[in-house]
């Protein structure tokens, strides 16, 4: 069957899914996740270099045939009898927890063709495996990381600048923050009324394409205990938080707070809202991954789908077998979830 035929046409389009940094657990996720497709996973195919993966799983003892394809769609017909895979070489074999900046335009380019592929509805949504931003760096890499490569990826698509917004979501909470890789000093200086509005604005516009939410509650922490209680333990509350939560209720967005951040992570008040606006990194991702380690790492804001399991490279286990695929295998269902959200809003 080509990639054109009519059951094709019919079935959800597949997620592409990156190889990540290829020293990393990305390859031993991605093997171990297609191992348990029948676990409700969507078809995705992965941009990898073949090769590497197929000597990986026989060094993890892992019964995954890989079968190369030359057009996204063709995942559709093969992917419960073998992994698909986009050839993307690599060009010296990659030495698990041993990264080599000699395979990062490769490890760029499966993110460029997932990003293209979608834009151009060939895919779904992207799922991104992890990178290793200092391995790019020293390749030239110009982007703090993933979510601003994507924004400026995304860029190309709409023809204007992108604002992404990160969210962190994990059964029971979602969390989207006003500042992210920053020092928590800095996060003080940086904070203000705009910030927190454009945050708001587009995690309620994702909320309702993306999670078909039809009017959600966006729960805005304050900065300082007891989200300053009043004034006596800092004025960012009243000068910046407050302020901000004010224009959004004028703009008919539905903001509460702000919130005492020591409270509003409780068993009793989680369910009182759909997602924590968070005023630094620590205060959102603390109570996430309390509450589950395999969270999910979505970019809302950009004009396709985007999500990621929500760790890093480890490189200490990488090839090693120990990985789990939980948190990759949240995100492949995530992404699939929200794609079919957005078409449905869309239409």
């Amino acid at each position: 069957m080509n990639a054109a035929s009519n059951s094709q046409k019919d079935d959800p389009l597949p997620l592409a899914l990156t190889m990540g940094e290829p020293a990393g657990v990305g390859g031993d996720i991605t093997l171990k996740s297609w191992l348990r497709r029948d676990e409700g996973l969507p078809v995705f195919f992965t941009i990898d270099d073949p090769g590497r993966l197929i000597k990986l799983a026989k060094h993890l003892d892992l019964d995954v045939p890989v079968r190369i394809i030359s057009d996204p769609l063709d995942a559709l017909d093969c992917f419960y009898d073998a992994l698909p895979v986009l050839s993307e070489p690599l060009v010296p074999p990659p030495i698990a927890g041993t990264p080599n900046p000699q395979n990062a335009k490769a490890v760029i380019n499966a993110i460029e063709r997932a990003v293209a592929l979608t834009a151009s509805e060939r895919a779904s949504a992207v799922v991104t495996n992890p990178i290793a931003k200092d391995v790019l760096y020293d390749a030239g890499f110009k982007f703090p990381g993933h979510t601003e490569f994507l924004a400026h990826l995304a860029s190309h698509v709409t023809g204007e600048d992108v604002k992404p917004v990160m969210m962190l979501a994990c059964d029971k909470l979602r969390v989207v923050l006003a500042t992210v890789h920053v020092s928590v000093r800095d996060a003080v200086e940086k904070l203000n009324a705009d910030t927190i509005v454009e945050v708001a604005r587009i995690t309620d516009a994702a909320l309702k394409r993306d999670f078909a939410i039809a009017a959600p509650t966006i729960a805005v922490a304050g900065l300082n205990p007891h989200a300053g209680e009043g004034g006596a333990m800092g004025r960012e509350e009243i000068d910046i938080i407050a302020p901000a939560i004010e224009r959004l209720k004028a703009e008919g967005i539905d903001a509460v707070g702000p919130m005492p951040p020591d409270t509003m992570f409780t068993a009793h008040a989680l369910p009182t809202y759909d997602v924590a606006l968070c005023m630094y990194h620590d205060q959102g991702l603390i109570p996430v991954k309390t509450l589950d380690f395999n969270g999910v790492n979505i970019t809302l804001g950009l004009p396709f789908v985007r999500t990621s399991p929500d760790h890093g490279t480890a490189f200490n286990i990488a090839g090693t077998g120990k990985a789990c695929e939980d948190s990759l295998m949240a995100a492949l269902r995530t992404a699939a979830e929200m794609a079919d959200a957005r078409a449905a809003f869309e239409a």
